[in-house]
């Protein structure tokens, strides 16, 4: 019998790891028995309903060590099996995208088995040969939401113990003028004894530690809930160390659970946080110097802002209708609030082409094509002339951001309205164009451009490869691209590299309804450049060292510097360009003893940035090496390298991935599946369901999502001779969009969660039809039945019905289906542009298919 172990791991945006092996980004972990597995399983009466009884978590302990803003973490849970016949629980972690698992281990039994890393195809072939022998295994593939999740099962027997440990470290990032440690607290149940400890030991003065109140870290909240204060004990133990201790009683984990709007009978589900920062050096930063490693952390604290000029170029394709197109507005009408007097702003905004906008006027004044293209959303006076006369103005400067072009600048965003397809090419090169006029001209704003997308290139140039190095080449003054992509149809790989190439970063917007939020916290952390072109000098007694030339540091951020050196080293004066003009910035000759080791410290940069730099590189043979080499000598778990465990376990088992943002499907006790899960720092709630209800089939994001209820709005589907017709856009179908001319089916469906839905649609279509009900299709689907894409021809077979059913591995669901004509598929209306086809696309025979979910083909 299997029970999902109820647990808690608690997890932090800081992370640490002691002499175990450590887990990064889309790690792996390999899980192996040493003895035989069974080929049967114990009799069960059928007569009799077996409940199972969950096992006991009686305590569970987490300890956080911070030393040099390096941080340690260490989780252990105790459990015992209740139940009188063993029991298979399943241990599930998520671990935060920056952090490095540095341990596992189990005691079962009074034995312990511990975990060693291997190169990853070194790990997989354990795996392969274990399963080969007849030993039990597992195999895991970590990835998930700003967050990996993995699962370890183990058999525990009846009434015995097991003790689970897990370790992972990460440098802190100081983020808005401070450093947090964030564990997350999920333990499924009330623990009796529940602790929670935090040291901080730092080399400088602490400036402030604060524990605030306990977050559901499933959205960014505006408002602190007095009821969730900690009441942690904080013991300042002198001026450079902290003990930050937090133990809830079971009455108080039910309290916080119900004040967060959880079952209190689940216990406390909640962030736990712990802020801090340290007295700063005015200019040059702190270097610390520990045998034969240093490292220089440097966030200076009396610098001057500089002005900045920022592009904000925002996707309004037709994928960005609906809730998204609002969320954008209401973030930009404040981001563009907290525009200094002294910065200056552009907003370009783009679908099929890109437009410029003229803000003292709030028109459109500059859009790039290179023909007029009759689109259907296009306002009336959008003539060929008035279309004409756009493509030959000038592009306009960036606008002051005074108070009257701030409000002119909220009455254009006012205005943006999303279809169309996707030109990215046209709109980062159009906001290059802007920068580089702007530089040749002489204007010292730092320039930075804000690029948001929901999806991939779909018109102009659609070869991600070209577009990244067009981009690069003509971005020749490095201005930094922040790229944030918005909901799970973005090309985030993509996004990721282009502005790792272009000395930025990327940024994931979760769906959810505090994506305003999201988008605004982000916008914080890059709102006040300080220095940029900042360069560390480090001539001689110096090797190994990290990144030392970054473009840009931002106010209440830090850029941290390690090495390896040799006697007699000494630190150099920082050169960088700030308000004035060019500066020196000295840091101080003492150089400094830390608390702690640096080693691991510089080891985990070092690894970071190389993983960072493989994935923007195009050929990644030696840097791949050069990551391995390091992940296996400091036992870092990581995109090259994987974790193996060997267990006692009778059952072969290969335990499955999954993202860690997503609710885990299935049932324990009470309806709910039990978890023993380490949660990430910042995690979001899932997106939620396109109509809210009971799942159907299970699934509670398919468009019907409900339960028995009274008469609704259902979903547009496209036979005419069933429904009314519908102005809703095309992706989005959710609740707050059934409004005007919504339409209703008369009698109420009493759908139960196994219910089949019933199908309602055509597979007869005519091509005008099809063309009227998918809206992006027509530029693609030709008058003699062809579908073109950019790489190659299809027959669309409408008219026609095919029998044969390739299997393909991802459908419009996420589950695996088989190939279909688009019209045999009655989910085709979640196709709602040409990026989501193109990511379900499936060639059979020459015909232009779609993945679609088993049992929901229509022949």
């Amino acid at each position: 019998m299997k029970v999902l172990l109820p647990g808690v791991l608690a997890l932090l945006v800081v992370q640490s790891g002691y002499c175990f092996p450590q887990v990064t980004d889309t790690a792996s972990l390999v899980i192996t028995s040493t003895e035989p597995a069974k080929d049967g399983v114990e009799p069960i009466d059928s007569e009799k309903e077996v409940k199972p009884v969950v096992p006991k978590i009686y305590e569970m302990n987490i300890n956080t060590n911070v030393s040099n803003r390096y941080a340690k973490t260490q989780i252990a849970s105790k459990v015992k099996n209740l139940d009188k016949s063993a029991n298979e629980a399943e241990f599930s972690v998520v671990t935060p995208e920056r952090a490095f698992i540095s341990g596992f281990v189990m005691e079962i039994d009074g034995k312990s088995y511990k975990a060693y890393v291997q190169e990853k195809e070194e790990a997989k072939k354990t795996y392969d040969e274990a399963v080969a022998s007849g030993r039990a295994a597992g195999h895991v593939e970590a990835s998930a939401r700003d967050s990996n999740r993995f699962t370890v099962s183990v058999n525990i027997e009846p009434q015995s113990k097991a003790v689970f440990y897990l370790q992972y470290e990460e440098l802190l990032q100081r983020q808005n003028g401070k450093y947090e440690v964030v564990i997350n607290i999920h333990p499924g149940q009330p623990v009796k004894n529940m602790n929670v400890e935090v040291k901080i030991d730092e080399s400088r003065p602490l400036k402030f530690v604060e524990t605030p109140a306990l977050r559901s870290g499933n959205e960014i909240s505006t408002k602190e809930n007095e009821n969730l204060l900690p009441n942690a004990n904080i013991n300042r133990v002198n001026e450079t160390s902290a003990i930050v201790t937090f133990k809830p009683d079971i009455e108080k984990q039910k309290e916080y659970a119900k004040e967060l709007g959880t079952d209190k009978d689940g216990g406390l589900a909640g962030q736990f946080i712990v802020q801090y920062e340290v007295e700063r050096d005015p200019s040059g930063g702190e270097v610390l110097v520990d045998g034969g490693h240093f490292v220089h952390f440097f966030a200076p604290s009396e610098v001057k802002p500089l002005p900045k000029m920022v592009i904000f170029v925002l996707d309004t394709s037709g994928s960005m209708s609906g809730t998204r197109i609002d969320q954008l507005k209401q973030a930009m009408n404040r981001i563009l609030s907290e525009l200094h007097e002294n910065d200056v702003f552009s907003i370009i905004d783009f679908n099929d082409n890109a437009k410029v906008w003229n803000v003292d006027k709030v028109a459109v004044q500059h859009e790039t094509a290179s023909e007029y293209q009759p689109f259907w959303y296009r306002n009336e006076d959008e003539s060929k002339q008035v279309f004409k006369n756009r493509t030959q103005q000038p592009i306009p400067s960036p606008y002051a951001a005074n108070k009257a072009n701030v409000e002119k600048g909220k009455q254009v965003v006012g205005k943006l309205h999303a279809d169309g397809s996707t030109n990215i090419m046209d709109a980062l090169k159009t906001a290059l164009t802007i920068i580089n006029k702007n530089h040749e001209e002489g204007k010292r704003n730092q320039p930075i451009i804000v690029f948001l997308t929901d999806g991939e290139a779909t018109s102009g140039e659609t070869n991600n490869d070209k577009i990244i190095s067009s981009i690069t080449e003509l971005n020749n003054g490095k201005t930094p691209l922040f790229s944030l992509s918005f909901g799970d149809g973005a090309d985030r790989s993509f996004l990721q590299k282009i502005s790792l190439k272009n000395n930025g970063f990327a940024r994931h917007i979760y769906e959810g309804a505090d994506a305003s939020l999201q988008l605004e916290d982000f916008y914080k952390g890059i709102s006040s450049p300080l220095l940029s072109d900042v360069k560390f000098k480090y001539v001689d007694k110096v090797k190994e060292v990290t990144r030392t030339r970054y473009p840009i540091l931002f106010h209440g951020g830090e850029i941290v510097v390690a090495g390896q050196i040799d006697p007699g080293f000494a630190p150099r004066p920082i050169e960088a360009m700030g308000f004035e003009g060019p500066v020196t910035l000295t840091p101080p000759t003492e150089v400094k003893t830390p608390p702690g080791s640096l080693e691991r410290l510089w080891a985990y940069l070092t690894l970071k940035q190389i993983l960072e730099r493989r994935d923007a590189a195009e050929n990644k043979t030696d840097l791949t090496k050069q990551a391995l080499d390091i992940a296996l000598k400091y036992s870092f778990v990581s995109d090259v390298s994987s974790l193996v465990v060997v267990k006692p376990n009778e059952t072969s088992k290969a335990v499955e991935t999954e993202d860690a943002s997503k609710q885990r499907q299935g049932f324990g006790p009470g309806g709910h599946y039990q978890t023993l899960s380490l949660s990430a720092g910042g995690l979001r709630a899932p997106a939620r369901p396109l109509y809210r209800g009971s799942p159907v089939s299970g699934y509670s994001g398919a468009g019907f999502a409900m339960g028995p209820m009274a008469p609704m709005p259902a979903i547009a589907t496209f036979d005419r001779s069933l429904v009314k017709h519908s102005r809703l856009p095309m992706n989005r179908f959710a609740e707050d969009d059934f409004q005007e001319e919504a339409f209703y089916i008369s009698t109420p469906l009493n759908i139960h969660p196994t219910t089949e839905l019933p199908s309602i649609y055509n597979p007869n279509i005519p091509i005008d039809t099809l063309k009227s009900n998918l809206t992006w299709l027509g530029p693609l689907l030709k008058e003699n039945g062809t579908i073109t894409l950019p790489w190659g021809t299809y027959k669309s077979g409408v008219g026609e019905i095919l029998n044969i059913r390739p299997e393909c591995p991802k459908s419009v669901l996420g589950l695996p289906g088989s190939c279909t004509l688009l019209q045999q598929c009655d989910y085709y209306y979640s196709l709602t542009d040409v990026q989501t086809y193109k990511e379900h696309f499936c060639d059979f025979d020459g015909y232009a298919g779609v993945c679609c979910p088993k049992g929901r083909r229509i022949d």
